[in-house]
């Protein structure tokens, strides 16, 4: 894996401000590679502490493979939101096809998440997204969003 810049081309900050989302279900600590419209790499690092580790599972700590999913969807996009960003829209995921787990994901990983741009029709997109720890593919699968207009929270 060559990551163009390890600091990050997108730190955590910027990261809140292109996804809505929060603690404990903010999956990305930083991109460390982005090329709009064409691929993205992003990262997350694991610890021990993560919320999600206390009960998936005792003594043998692994990352729900849906969580690795929504990790991938959020590195996604992060990509796919590039044109729309600051304009009140948001990805939605749609659907994820050809899922493959291949590898656990542990406490101590960092699970570097890739997304390539497949397709985009109006408001429609389509990636090609894995995960990746110590070179190995860890989860795999074709994602399709919908990027849409947010709405302010309740």
């Amino acid at each position: 894996l060559k990551v163009e810049n390890p600091a990050g081309v997108i730190d955590f900050k910027e990261v809140t401000r292109i996804l809505p989302h929060r603690y404990p279900f903010l999956l990305i600590d930083r991109v460390v590679a982005l090329e709009e419209k064409k691929r993205i790499v992003a990262v997350k690092n694991l610890s021990f502490n993560e919320q999600f580790f206390q009960g998936h599972f005792p003594g043998q700590p692994i990352m729900p493979g849906v969580l690795q999913i929504e990790a991938l969807a959020q590195a996604g996009a992060i990509m796919m939101l590039g044109e729309f960003a600051g304009k009140g829209k948001l990805a939605l995921l749609m659907t994820a096809e050809d899922v493959k787990w291949r590898r656990q994901v542990i406490p101590g990983d960092c699970l570097y998440l890739h997304a390539e741009f497949i397709k985009m029709r109006r408001t429609v997109g389509v990636v090609k997204v894995w995960g990746e720890v110590d070179g190995e593919v860890t989860t795999e699968a074709i994602i399709k969003f919908a990027i849409v207009d947010s709405s302010p929270a309740y």
